[in-house]
């Protein structure tokens, strides 16, 4: 688990092509690593990945033909600058959110601009993710915990301090980019635990308008 708080940007060094899978070795900069072993775990933009090789400068690590399909690490060039999270500890202070580092899905970046000393940037989420993103609540971009400022269907606005800025690379980011989405995951599974049996029947319909009046979330429609 990690809170989404970044703790050095670091870059792509190498990607080592391995038949349907990828090898991906990373400098850390500033990120401390005396405490790190092999087996451990260390967010690289928003997706989890296991510490295969500590080289000195920064690690290697496997990425599966499913992290592949499901996140951007697959686009990345040698250059590249990565947002980076060690996994948290019981003494971490979760100045963030739960962040699982299992990413849901690829967002894109649809407009940015100045806000006085701040940015505000209005995102992108596949339509699945849509419903899961809700104002004053909490998404992962690109490992970065954020809180979300407004919603409008799929899309959804995010005001960017200037420490946050120049501490990650969203200030990088443009019109065009894509990302890493994680959801809130206590909205995912809420969504699970109000299906009740529902869960267990394949292609389920998801929360419904019934099921929510059912589990009484919501008055009838008379």
């Amino acid at each position: 688990m990690f809170t989404g708080i970044i703790q050095s940007v670091g870059e792509v060094a190498a990607l080592e092509p391995k038949g349907e899978d990828l090898r991906l070795r990373i400098r850390t900069g500033k990120l401390d690593l005396t405490n790190v072993a092999i087996g451990d775990s260390i967010a690289t933009s928003g997706v989890c990945l296991t510490v295969v090789a500590l080289p000195g400068d920064g690690f290697w690590a496997d990425v599966s033909g499913e992290t592949l399909a499901c996140t951007g690490i697959g686009n990345l060039k040698p250059g590249d600058r990565v947002n980076l999270e060690k996994a948290l500890t019981p003494s971490t202070p979760l100045g963030g959110h739960l962040v699982s580092g299992h990413v849901d899905g690829i967002g894109e970046v649809v407009a940015r601009r100045e806000d006085g000393r701040s940015v505000r940037f209005r995102m992108r989420a596949p339509d699945t993710l849509a419903r899961y993103i809700a104002a004053k609540g909490s998404v992962c971009v690109d490992g970065i915990s954020l809180t979300v400022n407004a919603v409008e269907g799929s899309e959804f606005e995010l005001n960017i301090v200037p420490h946050t800025l120049v501490e990650t690379t969203m200030g990088e980011f443009g019109p065009g980019r894509t990302f890493n989405l994680e959801v809130d995951i206590i909205a995912r599974y809420l969504e699970r635990l109000l299906l009740g049996d529902q869960a267990a029947k394949p292609q389920g319909p998801g929360v419904t308008r019934e099921l929510l009046q059912r589990c009484g979330f919501m008055g009838s429609a008379d």
